[in-house]
């Protein structure tokens, strides 16, 4: 249950961030805008138009503008991504996935033959240790071999639940060129209307703007998706580890339990 949560939360945070970059974006975006409109104003009525000092432009405020709102979607995708990334850091860890204060307090009882106790502890969990667990004990009603069947089955519940996690990266890294591709045909078309609407001799900027819109979304498309495939290879590999292990670990309990809860107490043996 509380794993679950974490899943409803994060998409919650993640658009309030989302919301709060966008503003951001906007109110830097008005102010540049206002700084221009008063400096046009400033300027003298008499002066002709090609005798106006041309302002210089950050490199910043280009791409910004450059990228339109192809380069703020795709924006908007690398804070997701950054944001999941950090998310899988923090939730696929052993000591999460496998706690290892649960085993010491899982074998703690098992010294007492606290069945109940266990079973009740693993249960109320929210590692998949835990699941794994309280599923294998509730299979050794009808015999050890039906308890390892179990954690089998729920083990391939885990893994499904943990690719799920990653599979979003995997459908960032496949995005990123399809938008950056978007916005290479939206900026070779922007440069071929020039040329093919012009009669007269045209500007080269008016030709160049759409020619760098096309290899700045390009650039920003693939720049976004080569780290995604990358940590989406190492997270598939981390949870293909993390679930041999903990499934290992799940089996090996079971069966000491199994063990124990068949051996007659030393009481009972001397007696």
């Amino acid at each position: 249950m509380l794993s679950q949560t974490k899943h409803f939360i994060s998409p919650i945070w993640l658009l309030l961030v989302m919301l709060v970059v966008g503003a951001m974006g906007l109110a830097h975006t008005s102010k540049v805008y206002a700084q221009d409109d008063e400096a046009a104003k400033a300027a003298p009525a008499n002066v002709p138009a090609t005798e106006k000092p041309k302002q210089e432009q950050s490199f910043l405020v280009w791409v910004v503008w450059t990228s339109g709102a192809i380069g703020g979607f795709l924006l908007l995708i690398s804070i997701y991504f950054i944001a999941t990334i950090i998310q899988l850091f923090m939730e696929l860890k052993p000591v999460v996935v496998a706690p290892p204060e649960l085993m010491e307090e899982c074998e703690a009882l098992l010294a007492k033959r606290d069945f109940n106790s266990i079973y009740k502890l693993a249960k109320d969990s929210p590692s998949e240790l835990g699941q794994l667990i309280a599923t294998g004990m509730v299979g050794l009603s009808t015999g050890l071999t039906d308890a390892r069947e179990a954690i089998d089955r729920q083990g391939e519940v885990v893994t499904v639940e943990m690719e799920k996690r990653i599979s979003m990266l995997a459908v960032v890294g496949t995005l990123g060129p399809l938008i950056g591709l978007l916005g290479t045909l939206k900026g070779m078309i922007s440069s071929f209307s020039v040329i093919a609407t012009k009669d007269t001799q045209m500007k080269a900027s008016e030709v160049a703007g759409g020619i760098s819109e096309a290899l700045l979304l390009t650039f920003e498309g693939v720049f976004l998706s080569v780290p995604a495939i990358f940590f989406f290879a190492y997270f598939k590999n981390r949870v293909a580890s993390l679930t041999v292990q903990t499934l290992n670990a799940a089996d090996e309990f079971i069966r000491r339990l199994h063990a124990v809860a068949h051996k007659k107490p030393a009481a009972e043996s001397t007696s």
